[in-house]
């Protein structure tokens, strides 16, 4: 809707610009239509994403019917007729073929989400629903089987069924903790920080402060041989006090007035305090700390 409101003010602009400049006018119609060039692009994609979205949604639906059917034949199976179990072990492949086709479209319209400019989480969450279908669908058709062996019937397409569902859902198991290893791990690379503290000798001494002097304050983390293993990993989300053990401190590293504040305890020694730390660590996710 916003793309078609700027559209519109584009070519009411165009309307009126009879008072402009030939190179205004010339500028104006190339910005719309690049406009109606990107919004074009765009319908584009959308109308293939739904009409992927619409063919699984088909899928499934054609799926329930053959599971249906599969429910009206396993009467008479338990009567031992023939054509009750071929009507049956035809259904069931019929629903192996079409959620192993299912499985492969939800594969591209994740494909055609993850590379596509239009961030629609409606869509996504309706491909999560889709993938969760899917998983029941495996451990239905599991369960029919179940059933089925307990009755001592045997179908031998619905074993191979069983066999390729399974090798599915391992698939998508596979596939989604990798994802949420993957979630886990830019987490917390997200949220980790190091901190030092020491003093300006011990820094010097890790290559962490360098060209300082008698009257100068020196220059923090520009030596290329820092010393990164002197530092203390930290989780930015559940630090908030750091102890300086020492009654004199000075932050030698950038950090935004107004997110922390050193306070002392009953014996005079300071105590950082994160106040808000998404703040704090905004500008650098070092934190250096020269104490006496």
């Amino acid at each position: 809707m916003k793309k078609l409101a700027v559209l519109i003010v584009c070519a009411a602009v165009m309307a009126s610009c009879d008072s402009f400049s030939g190179g205004s006018k010339d500028q104006l119609k190339a910005e719309n239509d690049s406009l109606l060039m990107e919004l074009t692009q765009r319908n584009a994609e959308l109308d293939e994403m739904m009409g992927t979205f619409n063919d699984i949604s088909e899928g499934f639906r054609q799926i329930n019917a053959a599971e249906s059917r599969v429910d009206l034949q396993r009467g008479a199976v338990a009567e031992g007729s023939l054509n009750a179990k071929q009507q049956i072990a035809s259904d069931i492949e019929f629903i192996r073929k079409q959620m192993e086709e299912n499985k492969q479209q939800i594969a591209k319209l994740q494909s055609m989400l993850k590379s596509s400019k239009t961030n629609s989480s409606q869509l996504k969450k309706a491909v999560e629903s889709l993938t969760q279908e899917l998983n029941a669908k495996t451990q239905r058709i599991e369960e029919l089987q179940a059933e089925l062996a307990s009755k001592n019937i045997r179908i031998q397409e619905l074993d191979a069924a069983v066999t390729d569902l399974n090798a599915v859902k391992s698939e998508l198991t596979a596939e989604n903790e990798a994802k949420a290893k993957t979630v886990a791990e830019q987490d917390k690379a997200l949220n980790t920080a190091w901190f030092v503290f020491g003093t300006k000798k011990e820094l010097k001494d890790q290559k962490i402060l360098s060209g300082s002097g008698l009257f100068k304050k020196g220059s923090v983390l520009k030596d290329g041989d820092v010393n990164k293993d002197y530092f203390t990993q930290v989780d930015i989300r559940t630090t908030k006090e750091i102890k300086l053990y020492s009654k004199d401190a000075d932050i030698l590293t950038t950090h935004p007035t107004g997110s922390y504040a050193l306070e002392k305890d009953d014996k005079g020694q300071l105590t950082l305090k994160i106040t808000n730390p998404k703040e704090f660590w905004s500008v650098s996710k070092y934190l250096v700390i020269q104490v006496k």
